[in-house]
């Protein structure tokens, strides 16, 4: 969908990308019949072929954290996920949570997701050096502070 090869940490993504097999949305409210209270799903993904949706929804916590909130964010947006599959006549909708600690702690559910999604079951790896980068970004900033 994006011709473009910048590095991810350069990479600005939009709102919409769009073309005749594939819809994503990125941090964008999805509009229902009914009030839902959790709308806004970090990033949704719309297979228009297979008529399959993601939610995929995208988590950086402390290593005591993972599990809850990994539960937390599939409890969150299910009632988001039925409502997508009547509304745009979905076969189905999944919740996918994308969960890493802040030190690098990867869960066992995380190749899971990335098979669901079907990445490459090694992408964990630049997960995990986006997030330390980030972390140390954060320390040193900190630390810097006057």
């Amino acid at each position: 969908m994006i011709d473009d090869k910048s590095p991810y940490c350069k990479y600005t993504p939009t709102n919409i990308l769009e073309n005749e097999n594939f819809k994503l949305y990125w941090n964008r409210s999805i509009l229902t019949d009914k009030t839902i209270p959790f709308n806004r799903p970090d990033v949704t993904f719309m297979n228009k072929k297979t008529k399959n949706t993601f939610l995929i929804e995208i988590a950086v916590s402390n290593t005591h954290n993972l599990a809850k909130t990994i539960t937390d964010k599939q409890n969150k947006y299910q009632e988001l996920a039925n409502e997508i599959c009547a509304m745009w006549k979905q076969k189905a909708a999944q919740v996918i949570p994308i969960e890493i600690s802040s030190t690098g702690v990867i869960p066992k559910s995380l190749s899971q997701s990335l098979t669901r999604l079907n990445l490459h079951t090694n992408t964990y790896i630049q997960l995990q050096k986006s997030v330390i980068l980030g972390t140390c970004s954060i320390v040193r900033n900190f630390l810097n502070y006057k």
